[in-house]
């Protein structure tokens, strides 16, 4: 006999009840259903569940398309990683269907664009040319950036337009695929954000830290219009930015909010590898609180985006000739 004072709990007591009257988070009508050799994409993504990420990818599609139909900002944050996995074409063909009413990029991805569109390849050694002491020093990379970036803000434009208007004229060899170009053609406003140091172009001799931070400034505002249409009904994707975008959104939805328009009732979405404090918070969490949902999807961006594109396609009514 144990020495114990007290004694294991008297079970007796516990009450049971029939499991059909408790409340399930689960049932067999949201399982998935497999998928049939040569079926449809349609079919594919009918057949995923209606639980967890899932169901958060079909929840984004659909705020998508009800954004668009009812003329709403969708805002796509772009970090490099989203540009050199050579997601370019995909983002270009939302573009066409009218599901990409601005683009917001961090310096990265203009690099990584502007490179593609120039010799069709990017994505440097990082190892490899940092032993060598050439990490970063692409004579045409720094130099054409740096350059449009001058020559834009003289005449009055933020970076991303600059960038655009600077790939246009060159008729870059590879210009199908450069979102800075395809997004200038078709109108549709780009916003850079810079953080001073942390792209390889601010080592360049030919920088302008002056016309870099004008330019990027005149981002920043045209990106605080591009929010305040989010309101009743708009979404805003970050796709790759862990801090950068994040930080600048949180201080574009403060602007709007400040200056009395008014911003709630939009849908905000965070994709990437892991889900970090500042996307939590700057872009899922403070920005909705006062209406809306945020929406986390984690997961490699040449997989989630391509297949969020997929619904995103067929859940909307017919704007090109392949439908």
């Amino acid at each position: 006999m144990s020495k114990y004072l007290i004694r294991p709990y008297d079970l007796s007591k516990i009450r049971t009840y029939p499991l059909k009257d408790r409340p399930s988070k689960v049932g067999v009508g949201q399982f998935a259903r497999p998928h049939i050799k040569r079926g449809s994409v349609s079919e594919f993504l009918e057949g995923l569940p209606n639980i967890l990420g899932a169901q958060n990818l079909r929840d984004l599609a659909h705020a998508v398309v009800q954004a668009r139909a009812s003329s709403k900002a969708i805002i796509w944050g772009l970090g490099g990683h989203v540009i050199k996995t050579g997601l370019g074409p995909i983002l270009i063909d939302l573009m066409d269907r009218g599901l990409v009413t601005g683009l917001a990029l961090n310096g990265s991805s203009v690099i990584h664009d502007y490179e593609i569109a120039l010799i069709g390849s990017t994505s440097e050694d990082v190892e490899t040319q940092l032993e060598r002491g050439d990490f970063g020093m692409a004579e045409e990379t720094g130099r054409g950036i740096n350059e449009a970036v001058r020559e834009g803000v003289a005449d009055g434009l933020g970076i991303g337009e600059s960038l655009g208007r600077h790939l246009a004229s060159l008729h870059p060899a590879f210009e199908r695929y450069s979102l800075l170009l395809q997004a200038y053609l078709r109108n549709i406003p780009v916003t850079v954000h810079v953080t001073f140091g942390a792209d390889i172009i601010h080592n360049h001799p030919s920088i302008s830290p002056a016309d870099t931070g004008e330019g990027t400034h005149r981002d920043f505002r045209l990106l605080a219009s591009l929010v305040a249409q989010l309101n009743a009904g708009g979404v805003y994707l970050n796709c790759g930015s862990a801090v950068t975008l994040p930080e600048v959104f949180l201080k574009c939805v403060s602007l709007v909010r400040n200056s009395g328009e008014p911003l709630q009732d939009f849908t905000t979405a965070n994709l990437d590898f892991i889900q970090h404090y500042r996307p939590t918070e700057n872009v899922l969490r403070r920005p909705v609180k006062k209406g809306g949902k945020g929406i986390a999807i984690t997961g490699h961006h040449e997989i989630l985006i391509p297949l969020l594109a997929a619904w995103l396609v067929e859940l909307s009514p017919g704007t090109r000739s392949d439908e």
